[in-house]
């Protein structure tokens, strides 16, 4: 099974958001300027840069845009390219293409056959 591994919230004014989520929730909030994009840590992390807490995740934060607009979960898979094949069989469609996260892994987005934006996220080997 392929898991559960980040969320991602957009916004349309960042420090609006960051303010509510670190009020609310005591979330650590890291901006990424030069991938417009805001770190949010809810649960430490440890020396493998995974969550301390077994079954909890981190996320982050990015403009809302017409392709990303709502909150979307990102599941972990061996390749994007495997995936994306997968998901386009099952009737599902790519809305953002592979591209990769500054060394870290690759990252896309693709639409559900109900709609739903789902991110996927593979690890750089």
């Amino acid at each position: 099974m392929n898991k559960v591994v980040h969320f991602e919230i957009p916004y349309d004014d960042m420090k609006r958001a960051e303010q509510f989520y670190q009020s609310t929730f005591g979330w650590q909030l890291n901006e990424m300027p030069e991938m417009s994009y805001t770190i949010a840590t809810t649960v430490p992390l440890g020396d493998d840069r995974l969550p301390t807490e077994r079954g909890a995740i981190n996320g982050g934060m990015m403009q809302r845009s017409t392709r990303l607009s709502a909150p979307i979960i990102t599941i972990q898979v061996d390749s994007i390219d495997d995936a994306l094949k997968t998901v386009s069989q099952n009737g599902g469609t790519v809305v953002v293409a592979k591209q990769e996260v500054q060394g870290m892994g690759y990252t896309a987005y693709l639409k559900d056959t109900e709609g739903n934006v789902i991110g996927l996220w593979e690890l750089m080997h």
